[in-house]
């Protein structure tokens, strides 16, 4: 094997090692150290120059940038997921031809989706979607991260809490979790405009809590301006707190009469 193949196939196993035991800090040196050492290789993107061992160098690095996808969601790093991310894709899409299939591939595909989805990049989400190919639709984790989106833009709450229960893969579980207090603030935040009171239990089913302490601890660390008190969550103080819009009624009855009087100059 080529010296320099060899040195990045030992710096690598170092790399999974630590990555086991958790060890973020030398995952984060020895990551940057094999991609200092990838720049060597003329066959990996955007070059993708024919060497003797180019299918082994795509194959390590694709390997390397997998496993580093991993480690930032470990670290619960979306910054580092989007770089790494996006210096993974070419090895799925240029070099698709030139390699076996990584097993990996579509838990990351569907992984970013899932980022896309809890960051609100919709259109993104869609564009991305739209590049995958009729196998990779019927992934499981692809169509996870579809349904998702799905019962997240017709507002069935419920079913993107309770799909954290069966996500395709343990990396998920970051994401899902970030989805999921997005959601259970949407849910929060319409209650206390809705209602002036709710049960425990019946704050407890909205929110898709399964406890009162959770119910209670959620409250203490997101909702502080509730009140529980005789059995019920108040949300009075909530509204008392909230600033007061005044509809600018007549601005907008003006602009109106403007605009009908100018369409119908124009008729």
């Amino acid at each position: 094997m080529d010296p320099k193949l060899t040195e990045v196939s030992q710096l690598f196993e170092r790399f999974k090692a630590a990555l086991v035991r958790n060890d973020f800090d030398t995952c984060s040196k020895l990551l940057s150290q094999l991609k200092i050492l990838l720049i060597e290789f003329k066959s990996l993107p955007p070059l993708f120059e024919e060497t003797p061992n180019a299918v082994q160098e795509l194959t390590i690095a694709r390997d390397i940038y997998e496993h580093a996808v991993v480690l930032s969601v470990k670290m619960e790093d979306q910054d580092a997921f989007e770089r790494d991310f996006f210096q993974l894709k070419p090895y799925y899409t240029d070099a698709g031809n030139r390699l076996t299939q990584s097993p990996q591939e579509y838990p990351i595909l569907g992984l970013n989706l899932l980022r896309l989805l809890v960051q609100n990049r919709i259109a993104e989400f869609h564009t991305e979607l739209e590049l995958l190919s009729a196998n990779a639709l019927e992934n499981t984790c692809i169509k996870h991260a579809v349904e998702l989106e799905q019962s997240f833009m017709e507002g069935a709450y419920n079913r993107v809490l309770t799909a954290r229960q069966t996500v395709p893969h343990e990396t998920y579980v970051y994401f899902m979790d970030l989805l999921a207090r997005t959601v259970r603030d949407e849910i929060a935040g319409c209650s206390e405009k809705a209602y002036d009171s709710l049960t425990v239990k019946d704050a407890r089913e909205m929110l898709l809590i399964s406890s009162d302490q959770e119910l209670f601890d959620y409250i203490k660390e997101e909702h502080p301006e509730w009140e529980v008190k005789n059995g019920l969550v108040v949300f009075q103080k909530a509204k008392e707190s909230a600033p007061f819009k005044e509809i600018p009624s007549l601005q907008l009855i003006n602009q109106t009469l403007s605009y009908a009087r100018e369409l119908e100059r124009i008729v």
